[in-house]
C-alpha cells in the first residue's frame, strides 16, 4: 500500500550546478540548519523537504542535487543505477512537479561554462522556462550588486541578488516568490501546523534504512545504494495515515567510530543524533542476517536515554530460512535486557512483507506515550501491587514504607514514589513496579522512569 505526502501547498524547487550554496539557500528560507551545508561538491544526494511560511502563506521546497548535465533538465535520459544517475532522476522528478524554479548561481564565482549550459537546458524545456527565477547568490553586500549583471546573458531575466549567508536580499525574493505563486494556485494560509508525530528512522549504515522508508512510501523518496553512508543527512517526509500527520526522518548511518569520522560524515551522524532529539519515536533498523552488535546496544541506549518510544525492525527477513520469531526475539532481547518493553517487528523491507505493520504500531506507540493516570489510578495501582508483593528492601535491615505513588509527566511517562527518609527501596521492585504498570495500562513501546523520593514528614503509608 502506498502513503504518498499529501500535496496541498505549491512547490519551489532550487537547482544549479553544484556547490552555488544550494543548501545553505535552503536553509536560509526555511529559517532551519536541515540541509548538510559542506565546500565538497555533491553533499546534497537526495532532495531537502522544508516549508517556508511568509507573510499570508507557505509553500513546500525542495533543495535538489546540483545538475551535472544539462541534458537533464532538456528531456535527456538519464542512464544506469549509479548514485549520480539516481540523484539526477530525482532531481529532474522534482523540477517536473515544481511550481516553480529557482535557478542559482554564483555571484562570487561569476559565469562559468556550467551556468551556461544549464540555463540553455532549462530555455529548451518550454515547462521548465516558463516558471524558472534567476537567482545571483553570494552577493554580500550592495556594492557588489553589478557583479550580477553578467547573469543576464543566460537569458533568464533579471537576476534576484541574495546572499544566503548573511540573508541579504531573501525576503526581497521571497515576495516575489509569493506573488507569483498566488497567481498560479491559492495559497495554504501559514497558520499553525496540527500536532504530527515525529519518528526517526535510525541504525547502523546499510542496514536498509532509505529501504523501508522508500517501502512504507510505496515511492522512491530517497535513494538506495549498498554504499555506507549514501544517505549523508535526515530526510524528512509528512505523510497522512489514519487520520494522523506522522513525519518520517530517514537518517544518516550512525557508525561504529563516528567519534573519528571526518568531515561530512562526522556531521551527518550528529544531525542523526540531532533528529533523534526531535523524535517521539524511533525505529531502530537492524540487518537480521548480521550478528548484533556493541554499536546496536548503544543506540538503544542512546533512544532511551533520551526517552524515545522504541520499535525493534529486523530486516531482510527474506533472507531467513527458518522463521523463528520466538528465537530471534530471544536473542535481542538477551543483548537488550534493559529494553524488554520494546517490541520487534520482522520485516522485508525489498519484498514489503509485513512494512504495513509498522505505522499501525506507530500510531498506537504515540498514543501510549501521552498516557496520563489519575491520582485515583495511581493509588489502586499501588495498593494492588503491594498486595501482590510487598516491597524488598535495599540497604538497611528493615521493609521500607511506601507513601505516595503519581504521574508527575507524560510523552514520556515519569512516576514518582514517596519512602520513609531512612528507607532504601531495592532497584528490582521498582522494576517490578514497572511491568505491572505495563500489565494493567500498556505503555506499549515506551519507557517509563520511576522515581524514588524520599519523604521526611511522617504521613500515611500503603503498607502500613
Amino acid at each position: 500500500m502506498s502513503y504518498a505526502p499529501e500535496k496541498k501547498m505549491p512547490l519551489v524547487v532550487i537547482t544549479g550546478r553544484t556547490n552555488v550554496g544550494k543548501s545553505t539557500f535552503f536553509n536560509a528560507l526555511i529559517s532551519k540548519r536541515q540541509a548538510l551545508v559542506s565546500d565538497v561538491a555533491g553533499t546534497t544526494r537526495d532532495s531537502n523537504l522544508g516549508v517556508v511560511e511568509w507573510g499570508k502563506g507557505a509553500f513546500d521546497l525542495a533543495d535538489t542535487a546540483g545538475i551535472l548535465d544539462a541534458a537533464v533538465l532538456s528531456g535527456g535520459k538519464i542512464g544506469g543505477d549509479d548514485i549520480d544517475s539516481q540523484t539526477q532522476k530525482q532531481a529532474r522528478g522534482h523540477l517536473d512537479n515544481a511550481d516553480l524554479i529557482l535557478f542559482l548561481v554564483d555571484g562570487k564565482a561569476g559565469l562559468l561554462p556550467e551556468d551556461k549550459a544549464l540555463a540553455a537546458g532549462l530555455q529548451k524545456n518550454k515547462s521548465y522556462r516558463a516558471k524558472t527565477v534567476l537567482v545571483a547568490n553570494k552577493i554580500d553586500s550592495f556594492k557588489l550588486a553589478p557583479e550580477a549583471a553578467q547573469f543576464h546573458k543566460l537569458g533568464l531575466g533579471e537576476p534576484f541578488i541574495i546572499s544566503a549567508a548573511n540573508g541579504l536580499g531573501t525576503g526581497d525574493l521571497l515576495d516575489v516568490i509569493m506573488k507569483k505563486l498566488g497567481r498560479k494556485k491559492k495559497l495554504r494560509p501559514a497558520e499553525t501546523l496540527e500536532e504530527k508525530i515525529d519518528v526517526a528512522i535510525i541504525g547502523r549504515p546499510n542496514v536498509g534504512k532509505s529501504s523501508l522508508l522508500n517501502s512504507i512510501l510505496g515511492y522512491e523518496r530517497v535513494i538506495v545504494s549498498p554504499v555506507a553512508h549514501t544517505t549523508r543527512e535526515p530526510q524528512n517526509t509528512e505523510i497522512i495515515y489514519k487520520d494522523k500527520k506522522i513525519n518520517l526522518v530517514d537518517t544518516a548511518g550512525i557508525a561504529r567510530h563516528s567519534r573519528t569520522a571526518i568531515g561530512f560524515e562526522k556531521a551527518g551522524v550528529m544531525k542523526s543524533l540531532g533528529s533523534l532529539d526531535r523524535a517521539d519515536i524511533a525505529l531502530l533498523v537492524l540487518d537480521i542476517s548480521e550478528p548484533l552488535t556493541h554499536q546496536d546496544t548503544k543506540l538503544v541506549q542512546e533512544i532511551v536515554d533520551r526517552g524515545k518510544s522504541l520499535v525493534f525492525i529486523f530486516n531482510k527477513w527474506d533472507k531467513v530460512a527458518l522463521r523463528d520469531t520466538k528465537k530471534w526475539t530471544r536473542v535481542l532481547y538477551d543483548k537488550m535486557p534493559f529494553a524488554l518493553w520494546a517490541p520487534v517487528q520482522f520485516i522485508s523491507a525489498k519484498t514489503g512483507e509485513k512494512v504495513s505493520k509498522i505505522l499501525d504500531l506507530v500510531l498506537l506507540m504515540a498514543e501510549q506515550r501521552k498516557l496520563a493516570l489519575s491520582e485515583s489510578q495511581c493509588d489502586k495501582f499501588m495498593k494492588a501491587v503491594i498486595k501482590i508483593h510487598k516491597p524488598a528492601k535495599g540497604k538497611g535491615t528493615r521493609a521500607p514504607r511506601l507513601y505516595e505513588f503519581q504521574q508527575t509527566e507524560y510523552d514520556p511517562p515519569v512516576f514518582s514514589i514517596r519512602i520513609g527518609s531512612n528507607d532504601d527501596l531495592h532497584f528490582s521492585y521498582v522494576r517490578f513496579m514497572e511491568n505491572r504498570l505495563r500489565e494493567r495500562h500498556g505503555f506499549t513501546g515506551t519507557p517509563i522512569r520511576i522515581k524514588v523520593v524520599k519523604f521526611k514528614k511522617s504521613h500515611t503509608t500503603y503498607n502500613d
